[in-house]
């Protein structure tokens, strides 16, 4: 991609894709203009910026976003979904996950049983199609075709962190093994040939060897039988759909009629045994395939898409429970904080190549890796990320916020000492999602993780900013309102964060062995920073607020089993009282197991208190996925 400025810093012109030989010519005939028609240049770099000004408005007053916005994007998502071959519209075929990320919350904040579905279908055809990498695990770019059979053969960072994150969350609603394999191979590729000596990743693969594009992926019968033995060769060309005339350019782009399931009922297999072949052939296939010429990898190192790996990474090692990835999370997350932070978070530098660093860190940069750190936060507790975070988020709101009118601008105000003649805004979930709805999520989790307000404030105004855009193009902002669910709802996970971060609640559900056993239970684990506090079941004054765990939509549970509290005097109150430190437990029996659910939910009322001061009361809700007890059931 390249863009021709005027000495203003005006762009006049924007080409991409131009082979070596069109793009010289082009260079000589912008000199030949510049020289002979310079003022035709001028006026198109100034209608170019003000175009781009125009697209940036965001209007003047300031709407209502709620459950209204999100109801209507999940219509028009749902009215793009291509019922046929799964995932939305036609060729050429693009994953979109923001529009994925979208209908799973929907999924799993409101029982969305069409959300789900789309979902599930959309990952299950891209998984069996050939725009899924099936010898080596990932997946492409986008598909050229509308069935995700032929794709594009370039492979992006982005695309593996966002889709290993989809499949791992896909499963915890749905319970379907294949995702969890999907994400597990995606995650196992990653970490075998996209990342660094570093423990960074690189940004991509070429689409093209030895001359043409796709070459290093695709089979013939004969290599098949070259490397697997004539009988083996036989069954995984009716699995992969292999044959001698082939589906591109006389070779065979490997995919499946459908999910595993499916073909090993076609072969009267099990499922169990088909996919253990089918990952012993992928075995055999990636190691003669490494004897070929590998497509080019573009091996620099983009702090934003390297904060979405770490996401990746966190989330699929919490719900696949593979230690590996966390460490490759932690270690991704250290590596690229010492590399790429400037002034010890003040700032971000964007790439890294051959060992430096380079380039002003842009908006989405910032708001990426804090994400991230976020989600590492999260599962491991410890402060540092947190706090590296913070710093991020505080380096953004600096660095990238509109003081006049709102929303985060892509870039700083200048480029190399430059000013730029327009400051745009990556307002649009597109292909990645935009770096203002990021910016919204890690916003509103720094709000309930360290108590600051005036994180909760700039969420408040980044939502107040983008609503006229929001009411007027809702399906435009999928993973922004994402954000907005969890600033407005709460994050409504299995795991919730209270009184300015000073408490830590986790559900979960053990279901029994067997039906001779006790009821399936709900227990919530509550973790209290030291020096606070939460009242008791039955506090010892009638004014104190109780801590309370209920079911909620419909879950119903028994009598709950609270601990015995400690029971002390506190500098503000005179009088005995009855309160919970340090690590709470909370129990109950599910009085009925519902069916139908994608989560159960759960309401945890408390109120957190210091020695000195009362928080005000705040009521939790906590979602545990079925797919999850399903899980716990079989083990």
């Amino acid at each position: 991609m390249s863009s021709f400025l005027d000495a203003d810093a005006r762009p006049f012109f924007g080409p991409t894709h131009f082979p070596p030989d069109d793009f010289t010519a082009l260079l000589e005939r912008v000199a030949v203009l510049w020289l002979d028609d310079r003022e035709s240049l001028l006026a198109q770099g100034r209608q170019v910026s003000e175009s781009i000004e125009r697209s940036q408005a965001l209007g003047s007053e300031a709407r209502d976003v709620g459950e209204r916005e999100i109801e209507r994007a999940v219509d028009l998502a749902l009215a793009d979904i291509d019922a046929l071959n799964g995932g939305f519209g036609a060729a050429p075929k693009f994953p979109s996950e923001p529009s994925l990320f979208f209908l799973l919350d929907r999924a799993a904040r409101a029982d969305d049983a069409r959300a789900l579905d789309a979902v599930d279908a959309a990952l299950a055809a891209m998984a069996a199609g050939g725009i899924h990498d099936h010898v080596a695990g990932g997946f492409h770019r986008y598909a050229v075709d509308a069935a995700w059979q032929v794709p594009h053969f370039e492979k992006m960072l982005y695309n593996q962190a966002a889709l290993a994150r989809l499949y791992a969350e896909a499963w915890t609603l749905t319970g379907d093994e294949a995702h969890a394999r999907i994400a597990r191979r995606t995650l196992d590729y990653v970490l075998r040939e996209m990342r660094s000596s570093e423990g960074l990743f690189h940004s991509a693969t070429d689409a093209d060897s030895e001359g043409e594009e796709g070459r290093f992926f695709v089979w013939t019968p004969e290599e098949l039988v070259e490397v697997l033995g004539a009988e083996d060769a036989a069954i995984a060309e009716q699995v992969w759909n292999v044959s001698f005339e082939g589906n591109f350019e006389g070779r065979n782009i490997l995919h499946t009629a459908g999910p595993l399931a499916e073909v090993a009922r076609s072969l009267s297999l099990s499922e169990a045994a088909l996919v253990a072949r089918v990952d012993g052939w992928s075995d055999a296939l990636l190691e003669a395939r490494a004897e070929r010429d590998a497509p080019l990898l573009d091996d620099k190192v983009l702090t934003a898409w390297n904060g979405m790996m770490i996401t990746a990474l966190v989330e699929g090692s919490e719900r696949l429970d593979e230690p590996r990835w966390m460490t490759a999370a932690v270690e991704a997350a250290d590596t690229l904080w010492d590399t790429m932070s400037r002034d010890d978070g003040a700032a971000l530098w964007r790439a890294r190549l051959g060992g430096r660093s380079s380039i002003d860190g842009t908006q989405l940069d910032h708001a990426f890796f804090a994400e991230g750190l976020i989600r590492l936060h999260d599962a491991t507790g410890e402060s540092r990320f947190l706090e590296r975070a913070t710093r991020l988020a505080d380096s953004m709101i600096e660095r990238f916020r509109d003081p006049l009118e709102g929303g985060f601008f892509m870039g700083a105000s200048n480029v190399a000492g430059a000013p730029l003649a327009a400051r745009p805004k990556d307002l649009f979930d597109n292909a990645m999602p935009s770096g203002n709805s990021v910016a919204l999520g890690v916003l509103t989790a720094l709000a309930s993780r360290t108590g600051e307000r005036r994180f909760g404030d700039e969420a408040n105004a980044l939502i107040a900013a983008l609503s006229v855009p929001i009411a007027e193009r809702s399906r435009a902002f999928p993973y922004l309102l994402v954000g907005v669910a969890d600033h407005l709802e709460g994050e409504g996970g299995a795991r919730v964060f209270a009184g300015r971060g000073a408490v830590r609640a986790e559900a979960r559900v053990v279901v029994p062995e067997s039906d001779d056993d006790a009821d399936a239970r709900v227990i919530v684990d509550i973790a209290l920073a030291d020096g606070w506090h939460i009242n008791a079941h039955r506090p010892l004054q009638d004014y104190l607020v109780p801590t309370l765990l209920t079911g909620s939509d419909g879950v119903e549970i028994g009598a709950v089993d609270y601990p015995e509290p400690e029971v002390r005097t506190l500098a503000f109150q005179r009088e005995p009282m009855a309160l919970h430190e340090g690590r709470v437990t909370l129990s109950a029996p599910l009085a009925a197991m519902p069916e139908g659910r994608v989560s159960l939910p759960f309401a945890l009322e408390l109120q957190v208190c210091s020695d000195s001061i009362c928080l005000a009361p705040e009521s939790l809700s906590l979602r545990v996925p079925i797919a999850t007890l399903m899980a716990s059931a079989e083990r």
